[in-house]
């Protein structure tokens, strides 16, 4: 398993991941239009996340086992100056759940974020029935910092996500 930056050439391959994995993530999503699931759905959202990289506001990964795709890894809204913080946002194949693939991918982007980026804080949200996800930030030593209330709309309704953070120095 790798965690590498995304490119172009992924748009087939990340959209079958989306694909196979879509009934799994369904829960934890935004509601997805089905062009979202296509070549052409996922080389436009490659070429957004590839945009914010050139800008300095993304960094976009891929979970690769070989040629292919079974997860994502972004740090997103990479900020400057005295704040030096991102959030980071991930998914695992439901195939690959509990093998501890995200804790590690999560892992090398917390170092990178740190020694690459120069990043202070790294920021995650995570809706409170998500237990993997909350197991996930508490073995990367995140800490509870609060509640938002109808912080993101997932699966079509407006819903409370607790907020973590994880201090890099």
């Amino acid at each position: 398993m790798t965690l590498r930056p995304l490119r172009t050439a992924d748009a087939a391959v990340l959209a079958q991941a989306y694909r196979d994995n879509r009934e799994y993530l369904a829960p934890w999503d935004p509601l997805r239009e089905d062009g979202f699931f296509t070549e052409a759905g996922q080389a436009e959202q490659i070429a957004r996340r590839l945009g914010g990289l050139a800008v300095g506001t993304d960094m976009p990964w891929v979970l690769a086992e070989e040629e292919r795709i079974v997860g994502t890894m972004t740090l997103s809204g990479i900020v400057r100056g005295p704040f030096l913080s991102a959030h980071v946002g991930y998914w695992v194949a439901g195939r690959m759940q509990g093998r501890g693939v995200c804790s590690a991918a999560l892992q090398e982007a917390l170092r990178h974020a740190r020694d690459e980026l120069g990043l202070h804080r790294v920021q995650a949200s995570v809706l409170p029935h998500n237990a993997a996800s909350t197991a996930v930030l508490h073995r990367a030593g995140f800490t509870l910092i609060g509640t938002a209330p109808s912080y993101l709309r997932i699966a079509g309704s407006w819903q409370d996500h607790l907020l973590y953070q994880r201090i890099l120095h």
